[in-house]
């Protein structure tokens, strides 16, 4: 997911919250029902941060035909199972958090688990895609990762390049010897076009050429 090469703070929306705020130094804070009437009329995707709106900008050419390619490959490698896959339409509600945030793509096992009985924030993603920007890469390795980590039912966390064959590709392992709900996470890459990217917990292969057809 894009978001604005310097992260803009949603600006108070009210008389009252400017007053509230009045010093603009501080951050902007929200209720989240507040944060969720602005973000179904907002243009933009907007992620909650503990309180606090960013926006979310668009992508590039590259960014849209990768996730495209990508959700036409899997969801005709998935349909007819018990997979189901979202585009980045979907918020991705972060409990531990309090963060609501959207991915490129995100693929669930069996029914979708939404917040506080909503139809617009998921609760249980299996695997969460999302295609890099120069701006946001470290975001998405980082902080976002973390918190996507302490979904449970996250099982892998694709980070894909929109300027080269260069694929991320994190899947947690479960291992006897670690503590209780702890969690191992493996990593791998992926950076040339003749490659397979295994997806576990699907249990499919996906080429690289899918992934990156037609991308300049």
């Amino acid at each position: 997911m894009v978001v604005a090469s310097v992260i803009d703070l949603v600006k108070p929306i009210s008389s009252d919250m400017a007053d509230q705020n009045a010093n603009q130094n501080q951050p902007t804070i929200v209720s989240l029902d507040e944060y969720r009437a602005i973000a179904e009329t907002a243009e933009e995707h907007l992620e909650y941060r503990n309180g606090e709106i960013f926006i979310m900008s668009g992508g590039t050419a590259n960014h849209s035909e990768i996730t495209c390619n990508l959700i036409i490959y899997l969801g005709f490698l998935l349909r007819d199972t018990d997979f189901r896959m979202y585009n980045g339409d979907m918020r991705i509600w972060i409990p531990e958090f309090q963060c609501g945030t959207y991915a490129d793509a995100l693929v669930i096992n069996g029914e979708p688990e939404f917040n506080d009985q909503r139809t617009d924030e998921i609760l249980n993603p299996l695997l969460i895609v999302e295609v890099l920007s120069p701006s946001t890469q470290g975001y998405d390795r980082g902080e976002k990762f973390r918190k996507y980590r302490s979904i449970p039912s996250l099982a892998e966390y694709l980070l894909i390049s929109q300027s080269e064959p260069y694929i991320e590709h994190y899947s947690k392992l479960k291992a006897n010897s670690q503590p209780e709900n702890s969690d191992i996470w493996q990593f791998q890459i992926r950076d040339r076009l003749d490659q397979k990217l295994t997806l576990p917990s699907l249990n499919i292969e996906v080429p690289l050429q899918e992934i990156y057809h037609c991308v300049k």
